[in-house]
């Protein structure tokens, strides 16, 4: 199974950016398909305060209705399944929370990771580099060079 990570889900929503035609695509593909493909929840609320936030976009940003209509949007996708906190979780978080190097905000990514592990996640779908701290957790770029 495939997730998502919030900068996909952003590209996706802001048609401003230079990925957005790539990752809509993509995002209709995932939520139109049989496919199960799943989307971790510290995500989709990153994505709600990345994409409402006016020190980023100004008086472009997002409204919080238009960032929760599109979250609506995906979560109720036949295929997508929303991942949270299991029983498992405290161990798989626990070995990934206690590298040296994992500190500050690059915590916020060992949950994500975290979460995609004790669901069976196989690859993650994120630009974001820090994830190459949690080898465990196969991680593509949906955009490449």
């Amino acid at each position: 199974m495939k997730a998502v990570d919030t900068n996909v889900l952003v590209y996706a929503h802001r048609r401003e950016a230079s990925e957005h035609q790539a990752a809509a695509a993509l995002m209709r593909g995932l939520a139109g398909g049989r496919v199960p493909w799943a989307i971790p929840w510290p995500c989709l609320f990153e994505f709600h305060s990345v994409v409402t936030n006016p020190r980023i976009w100004g008086d472009r940003a997002s409204s919080p209705q238009q960032s929760w209509s599109q979250i609506r949007a995906w979560a109720e996708a036949p295929s997508v399944r929303l991942l949270s906190e299991t029983p498992e979780f405290v161990e798989v978080a626990g070995s990934l929370a206690g590298k040296a190097r994992v500190r500050g905000p690059v915590v916020h990514d060992a949950r994500i990771a975290a979460l995609c592990l004790a669901h069976g996640v196989e690859v993650l779908l994120s630009r974001d580099r820090d994830f190459s701290l949690f080898p465990e957790l196969q991680i593509e770029d949906p955009f490449p060079l």
